[in-house]
C-alpha cells in the first residue's frame, strides 16, 4: 500500500507562485483533493500566542494533528506545525505534511489514524526533489505509550463516559452532535482519540475523523475538534451542533451536578451517560485497556454493555448494578465465550458484597439465571458466595428470587446463613399477608438451609388451598416445583383438599379439573386414603360419563378406596359429585336405595336426597310412587309430617295403578292432600292423573266420578279433563261403543254442579264426545244407543237429542234443560215418550238409574 504525500507552507517564488503553496506532492494526487486539502491543513496561531516566539516558544505551540473525511470518500491524515517566520522573514509561517488514503483503505497493518500522532515519519519542513515518493507507513508514536495513556485516562476520569457515550451518538448516527475538547494541550486531545479509538469499535474507530486543535471549530468538519480554553467560549449553548467538554477546568466539585454512573458527570445536556460508555470509561480508569481488543471479538451488537461489562467484571472491574445485570445476562446468552477463568472471575465479582441496599431486583434475576445456567461448571469455593446472595435475596427480597440448588452451598455456608435468615424466614413463611407465592419461596429456602419449619407447614398448607378453591389458576410452575421439593406441604396440602372435599367437592372437583395436583403422596410411609380428594380426583380427571349416573356413582365411591359401610359421609360426597344440584330420578334413587340399603342413608344423612327423587318425579313415572312406598317403609322415624303425607299421596297413586285401592280415592285423596299441604305440584300432577285415569278406565267407578264432582276441586276436575283428551281415550270412545256409552252418562252427570265440574263436562261433551260421535259411522252410533239403551230408555233418548242437529237440543244438555224447582214441569220435547214423566233434552240420568240420584233431575 502506498500513501501519497502532501507539503504545504509559504515558499519563494517558483513555478508555481509564491507564499503558501503546495511545496512537494507525490505524483498522481487529484486537484479535487488539493484543493479539499488546502482548505483543512492551514494553521492560526493561538491568540494570546507570542508574535515573535523564541525556539523553545515554539515548540509550545499546539500541533494540529488532524484526520478528514473528503468529499470522494478519501481520507487525509495531516500534521500542521507553526514554523515562525518564512523566507522572506514575516511571521505566521506554517508547515504541513500530509498523506492521502485512498477510498476504502486504512494505515498499513490496520494501524489506527491516531497512532501516527508525532510519528518519526512526519517531516518538519519540504524535502528537497518536490515530489516525495509515497508513503509505505507511518510509525507509530511513541508518545502514546500505555502508562501515559492510563494516566491520561484516571486524570480524565470524571469526563470519560460522557464523551464516550457522545462518541457512541457519533457512531450510531451521523447527524449527532461533533465534540469538542476543550483541553490546554493538542497532545491531550490527541491522548482523548487514543482513548476513544481503543474503546470503541473497530470500525467506528476507523471512521473517527478528529483534529487536535483549531482555532475556528465552526470551520472544522471533523467529529472530535480539540480547541484551546479561549476559543471555546462562542460555542457555549450550541448543543445541538456541538457537544462541549471543558476538561481545563476543575472537575464539578461535590455540591454541583450530580456525577452520573462510576463518578462520570451528567452530559452537558443533562442525560445519563450510555451504559457502553460507563463500561468503557471503567476499564481505561482501571488500567485494563486490553480488555477492549477481546471486547471487540466477543457476540454481540456494537455498544452493547454486555461484552465489555463482562469482561471489567471478569477482571474484577466493579460497574454499576445495570451492567452486572447486563453481564449476566450476556454471560447466559453466551456461556461458552469465556474460559474457566474469566468465568470464575466474573462470578466472583458478582458475588462480592455490594454497598448498594437493597440490590435491584432486575440484577438478581439476572444473577439467579446465571447460577442455573452455568453453576454446575464453577468451583464450590466460586459458587458457594454467589448462592449465599441470591438466597440471601431470596429471603429478603420483596421480587421472586430462583433460590439456587442445594448441592451450590458448602456445609459452612450453609450454617452461617441457616443462623443468620432463620429467624427472618420463619416469621416470612408464618406472614398470611402478600399472598403464598412469597411463604413458597421461603420454605424451599429453609429446606436447602435445613432450617426446621415443620411446625409452620399445616397453617401454609391451610392457606395454600383456600387460594387455590378460590382461584385455580393460582396453581403454577412456582408452586409445583415447591410441593415437589417439600413433600411435607404436598402431603398437609391434600389433608386440606381432602377436608375442604368433605364441606364442598364441587370446588375442589374444579381445581382439580384446572390444576395438575397430585393425588397420590411421594412418601410411602404417609399415604393416607384420603377418601374424599380421590372422589374428586376421578369425578374430574376420570372417564367421561356415558349416562349412566349410577354407574358413575358406583365408580365415585369404588375411587375412595374406602368402605361406605365404614364411612357413611362418602355417600353424601358422592351424591354431590354425581348429581350436583340435580335430584336423581325417582328410578336411579331406588336403584341406590336398593343398592346400598336404607341403613347406609340415615348415617350419610342421604335419604333427604331420595325424599326429593320422589317427590320431584315426573308426573306419571311409576318409579316416583314405587320409590314412595319403599321410602315409607324404610325411613319411618325419619321422614317429616309433611313429606310423610305427600309420600302417602304418592303411595295412593301406586295402590290406585295396582288396583289395591279400596273405594273412597277422592275423599282418601282430600284428606291426604290437606295434610300435605302445600303439595308439590309435580306430586299433585301425578296423584290426580292417577285418579282421572282410573276413572276413565274402572267401569265400577261410578261413585268415585260423584265424588269428584262433589269435591269441586279443580286440580282433580283439571286432571280428570287432561285425561279424557289423551289419545287412548279417544281411541276408545272410536272401538268401543260401550265405552262411548259409559262417557256419555258421565259427562252429563250433575248439569248444575257449576263449579269446576261445570266447566269440564261441557269442555269434554263438546270438544271430545261430539268431534267422536260425528266420525262414527251409522252402525256403531246405533251399537252407542243399544248399549245405553240398556242403562236406561232416557239415557238412549238423551242420546239422540244431543246428537241431534239443532242449537236447542246442545243448549239444552249443555245447560241442564229440566227446570228442577219445586213445582215446576219440565217441558216436553217434541217426538218425546209422553208417559215417561221426565223431561227432554236435560242429558241427566233417568231416575231408574240410582248412581246420580244425588245429582240427577228428578
Amino acid at each position: 500500500m502506498s500513501l501519497g504525500q502532501l507539503h504545504y507552507t509559504s515558499a519563494p517564488p517558483g513555478p508555481d507562485g509564491s507564499g503558501f503553496r503546495f511545496t512537494a506532492l507525490t505524483p498522481g494526487l487529484p486537484q479535487s483533493v488539493l484543493r479539499e486539502a488546502e482548505q483543512l491543513i492551514g494553521y492560526e496561531p493561538p491568540r494570546n500566542a507570542p508574535s515573535r516566539p523564541s525556539a523553545t516558544e515554539l515548540e509550545a505551540f499546539p500541533r494540529a494533528f488532524s484526520y478528514s473525511e473528503l468529499s470522494d470518500g478519501s481520507r487525509l491524515l495531516a500534521r500542521t506545525v507553526y514554523t515562525g517566520a518564512d523566507y522572506s522573514g514575516r511571521w505566521g509561517n506554517f508547515h504541513a505534511h500530509a498523506v492521502h488514503l485512498a477510498p476504502g483503505r486504512q494505515l498499513p497493518d490496520g494501524a489506527l489514524p491516531v497512532s501516527a500522532w508525532e510519528s518519526p515519519g512526519w517531516a518538519a519542513a519540504t524535502p528537497e526533489g518536490g515530489a516525495p515518493p509515497a508513503l509505505a507507513a507511518l510509525p507509530p508514536s511513541t508518545l502514546l505509550d500505555p502508562a501515559g495513556l492510563i494516566a491520561f485516562a484516571a486524570s480524565r476520569a470524571p469526563w470519560l463516559a460522557t464523551v464516550f457515550t457522545d462518541l457512541q451518538r457519533q457512531a450510531e448516527d451521523e447527524t449527532a452532535p461533533q465534540v469538542v475538547l476543550v483541553e490546554r494541550d493538542s497532545a491531550d486531545v490527541a491522548r482523548w482519540v487514543a482513548l476513544a479509538s481503543a474503546a470503541l469499535p473497530r470500525e467506528a474507530a476507523h471512521r473517527l475523523t478528529f483534529t487536535t486543535y483549531t482555532r475556528r471549530p465552526h470551520l472544522a468538519g471533523q467529529r472530535i475538534v480539540g480547541v484551546l480554553p479561549d476559543d471555546a467560549h462562542g460555542l457555549a449553548g450550541s448543543g445541538r451542533r456541538y457537544r462541549v467538554h471543558d476538561c481545563s477546568a476543575p472537575p464539578p466539585a461535590p455540591d454541583g451536578p450530580a456525577p452520573g454512573p462510576h463518578g462520570s458527570a451528567p452530559g452537558a445536556d443533562g442525560s445519563e451517560p450510555a451504559p457502553w460508555a460507563v463500561a468503557a470509561a471503567g476499564i481505561w480508569s482501571a488500567g485494563a485497556f486490553g480488555l477492549f481488543q477481546h471486547a471487540h471479538r466477543l457476540p454481540g451488537e456494537p455498544f452493547t454493555a454486555g461484552p465489555v461489562s463482562a469482561l471489567a467484571l471478569c477482571a474484577g472491574i466493579d460497574l454499576p448494578s445495570s451492567h452486572r445485570t447486563a453481564a449476566a445476562r450476556w454471560a447466559c446468552e453466551h456461556p461458552a465465550e469465556l474460559d474457566g477463568q474469566e468465568l470464575d472471575g466474573l462470578v466472583q465479582t458478582l458475588a462480592a458484597p455490594r454497598q448498594e441496599a437493597p440490590v435491584p431486583a432486575a440484577e438478581t434475576a439476572a444473577l439467579a439465571e446465571l447460577f442455573a445456567r452455568v453453576g454446575a461448571n464453577l468451583r464450590p469455593e466460586t459458587a458457594a458466595p454467589l448462592a449465599a446472595r441470591l438466597l440471601t435475596a431470596a429471603v429478603r427480597s420483596a421480587e421472586p428470587v430462583r433460590p439456587p440448588d442445594p448441592g451450590a452451598l458448602t456445609d459452612e455456608v450453609a450454617r452461617q446463613l441457616a443462623a443468620e435468615l432463620g429467624p427472618e424466614l420463619r416469621a416470612g413463611i408464618a406472614d398470611p399477608a402478600g399472598g403464598f407465592a412469597r411463604p413458597l419461596r421461603l420454605l424451599r429456602v429453609a429446606g436447602l438451609l435445613t432450617v426446621d419449619c415443620s411446625d409452620l407447614v399445616a397453617p401454609l398448607a391451610h392457606r395454600l388451598a383456600a387460594a387455590l378453591l378460590a382461584d385455580p389458576s393460582a396453581y403454577g410452575g412456582e408452586l409445583h416445583e415447591t410441593l415437589t421439593d417439600r413433600p411435607d406441604l404436598h402431603t398437609a396440602l391434600r389433608r386440606e383438599l381432602d377436608a375442604a372435599a368433605l364441606a364442598g367437592p364441587a370446588s375442589v372437583t374444579v381445581l382439580l379439573e384446572r390444576a395438575p395436583v397430585e393425588l397420590e403422596s411421594r412418601e410411602p410411609e404417609s399415604r393416607e386414603p384420603l377418601p374424599y380428594l380421590r372422589m374428586c380426583g376421578w369425578k374430574a380427571r376420570g372417564p367421561a360419563g356415558g349416562g349412566d349416573r349410577n354407574g358413575d356413582l358406583r365408580a365415585v365411591l369404588e375411587a375412595a378406596r374406602v368402605s361406605v359401610f365404614a364411612h357413611p359421609p362418602l355417600l353424601r360426597v358422592a351424591f354431590r359429585l354425581v348429581w350436583g344440584s340435580d335430584t336423581p330420578t325417582p328410578e336411579e334413587a331406588r336403584y341406590v336405595l336398593a343398592e346400598t340399603g336404607a341403613d347406609v342413608h340415615r348415617p350419610a344423612e342421604t335419604w333427604p336426597f331420595l325424599v326429593t327423587a320422589a317427590l320431584n318425579g315426573r308426573p306419571g313415572d311409576p318409579h316416583a310412587d314405587e320409590l314412595a312406598h319403599e321410602l315409607l317403609a324404610a325411613f319411618t322415624r325419619e321422614l317429616r309430617p309433611h313429606d310423610r303425607a305427600a309420600l302417602l299421596l304418592l303411595e295412593f297413586a301406586r295402590d290406585l295403578r295396582a288396583g289395591g285401592a279400596g273405594p273412597g280415592w277422592v275423599d282418601r285423596f282430600l284428606g291426604l292432600r290437606r295434610a300435605a299441604d302445600p303439595v308439590n305440584p309435580t306430586v299433585l300432577e301425578h296423584v290426580c292423573g292417577r285418579i282421572a285415569r282410573r276413572l276413565l278406565t274402572d267401569p265400577g267407578a261410578g261413585r268415585e266420578l260423584d265424588d269428584l264432582i262433589r269435591s269441586r276441586d279443580a286440580d282433580l276436575c283439571a286432571a280428570y279433563e287432561r285425561a279424557a283428551r289423551e289419545d287412548s281415550v279417544k281411541g276408545r270412545l272410536q272401538r268401543e261403543p260401550s265405552y262411548f256409552a259409559d262417557r256419555f252418562v258421565d259427562w252429563n252427570a250433575h248439569p248444575q254442579a257449576g263449579g269446576a265440574w261445570g266447566k269440564v263436562r261441557g269442555a269434554l261433551l263438546d270438544g271430545v264426545l261430539r268431534p267422536a260421535a260425528r266420525a262414527l259411522p251409522a252402525e256403531d252410533l246405533a251399537a252407542v244407543e243399544a248399549a245405553l239403551a240398556k242403562r236406561g230408555t232416557r239415557h238412549a233418548e238423551d242420546f239422540r237429542a244431543w246428537h241431534r242437529p239443532g242449537a236447542l237440543s246442545r243448549l239444552g244438555l249443555r245447560f241442564g234443560g229440566r227446570d228442577n224447582r219445586p213445582g215446576k214441569t219440565a217441558p216436553r220435547r217434541r217426538g218425546s215418550d209422553s208417559d215417561s214423566g221426565s223431561g227432554s233434552g236435560s242429558g241427566s240420568g233417568s231416575g231408574s238409574d240410582d248412581r246420580y240420584r244425588d245429582g240427577g233431575v228428578r
